[in-house]
């Protein structure tokens, strides 16, 4: 794995010192150094065995180093050293910390062709990774293989496959039978179950039936958790009902159960959605008083929510507060504070923040093309309103280098706007534009071009003009 290293070793080398000097070491490569060098300096002496071996493979992929993890695997197949279960697992689950569900699956199998026993704990960590990566029918298929490989069930196990079956509108039936049937397999519900079951019908909108969960875990005797309360707050609030949301807060806290920043977040944008948004920033204030880290979903519900009730100071206030802690605002927020600040006419400063956006590196994508293409026909339309012809101009011309679509409403917007400063030769510039872009004018453009040459004479440029709108109309008829 590396070459030698200046280590001074004793006569009689351990594992429990190569162990200790491999923790102590920082630098992976230092340690692959160490560990290569314990046997590298007595051939016929040490030898690594699991503990050692599983520490190194441990590093390894804490780094996402997994091919030189899994060289280590087969050395120690060749060295014939006893590879446990756990090292196996540790690998399973760093790949799907990865999002390699896949890869975890071929580990898995690996154990049996290395003589590492499968037990029911190698089969749960593999169901709960495909399952946390959404991949619910070959979970299932998984779940199923358990079973016919003699795994019985287990608390642990159901309550990976009810989270599966909860992820699915049309399994949560299902995920509520094999709930009911729990104490058939000899498997009492816990408060993780409850849980997962109260999230799932949240997210369905079925809040009566999460309340009677809810409600039955007390005569259970499982405690709910601040994810159950969270999952019941989001609920509520997205079913508009804030005020017994907010009950459940209180409930909460007097209960010892610590709101997290997803709590405090639902309430926030219930509270914002219902034009409450000085309550929202209250629980902001008591939130960071808890020293509670707000994050994207934190700050962009109280932007969407100020700027709807009009209030562009506060949203501009958490905007740079977002960006002082090193959020970056998306399209979507800034959509939020330009449509805002065009709601009450002030184009310049909608301009600005488009700019800020653009310099920013919010470039479209194919999910966000069609929000970029109408900020920036807002606010050029919005320019023109303002008589703001220079400033409209230079975003129409950055809209055309960029390959953002202009819509024939700003097209028309410029034009007019041009015309009525009398610089008639960019309005018939915008209009071959136009043209060339396949859009073609509607009478009130023209009427406007030709009216503007008309009253400086120009009966030249006026003939070449009405030249142009028969070609394009005879282009449109296709005569």
């Amino acid at each position: 794995m590396g070459s030698k290293t200046m280590i001074k070793w004793p006569k009689q080398i351990t594992a429990s010192l190569v162990e200790q000097l491999i923790r102590a070491e920082r630098d992976l490569q230092k340690a692959i150094l160490i560990f290569d060098a314990a046997t590298a300096e007595y051939t016929n002496g040490f030898r690594h065995d699991h503990i050692t071996f599983g520490l190194m493979i441990s590093r390894l992929i804490t780094v996402n180093q997994f091919r030189s993890a899994e060289d280590l695997l087969n050395r120690m197949k060749d060295e014939k050293c006893r590879i446990t279960e756990d090292i196996f697992l540790s690998i399973c689950r760093a790949y799907g910390r990865v999002h390699k569900p896949l890869d975890a699956i071929r580990i898995f199998q690996k154990m049996k062709e290395f003589e590492c026993e499968r037990t029911q704990k190698s089969y749960v960590t593999v169901f709960a990774i495909l399952v946390g990566e959404n991949q619910l029918k070959m979970a299932l298929s998984f779940y199923r293989y358990m079973r016919e490989k003699g795994i019985p069930p287990s608390v642990t196990s159901l309550n990976i496959l009810i989270k599966a079956l909860c992820k699915n509108s049309g399994t949560m039936n299902a995920a509520l039978r094999i709930f009911c049937e729990m104490p058939n397999h000899g498997c009492i519900p816990d408060s993780y179950t409850y849980g997962t079951l109260i999230n799932g019908l949240c997210k369905l909108g079925k809040i009566s039936e999460a309340k009677e969960l809810f409600t039955e875990m007390d005569t259970k005797g499982c405690s709910p958790t601040v994810v159950t309360y969270t999952s019941l707050i989001h609920g509520l609030c997205q079913l508009n009902n804030v005020d017994e949301a907010v009950g459940l807060l209180e409930e909460m806290t007097s209960k010892g159960i610590e709101p997290n920043v997803f709590t405090y977040s639902s309430l926030m944008d219930g509270l914002c959605k219902r034009g409450h948004c000085s309550k929202a920033m209250e629980l902001l204030k008591i939130m960071v008083s808890k020293r509670l880290v707000p994050n994207m979903i934190t700050y962009s519900t109280l932007i969407h929510g100020l700027c709807k009730e009009g209030k562009l100071r506060e949203a501009l206030e958490i905007l740079d507060r977002m960006k002082l802690q090193g959020l970056k605002p998306d399209a979507g927020l800034y959509w939020k504070i330009i449509n805002g600040f065009c709601d009450v006419k002030r184009f310049q400063e909608a301009a600005n923040f488009l700019d800020e956006m653009v310099l920013g590196g919010i470039s479209p994508n194919r999910v966000t093309w069609s929000l970029h293409v109408r900020i920036h026909n807002t606010v050029v339309q919005g320019l023109c309103t303002v008589s703001d012809p220079s400033r409209a101009f230079q975003l129409y011309l950055s809209m055309r280098t960029r390959g953002i679509s202009v819509e024939a409403k700003t097209y028309d917007s410029l034009v007019n706007c041009f015309c009525k400063k009398g610089d008639l030769h960019k309005a018939a510039r915008i209009v071959d534009e136009m043209v060339i872009d396949g859009c073609i004018p509607d009478e009130g453009t023209w009427r406007a071009v030709v009216g503007g040459f008309w009253d400086r004479r120009k009966v030249r440029e006026v003939a070449e003009l009405i030249q142009v709108e028969l070609m394009g109309k005879l282009v449109e008829t296709g005569i």
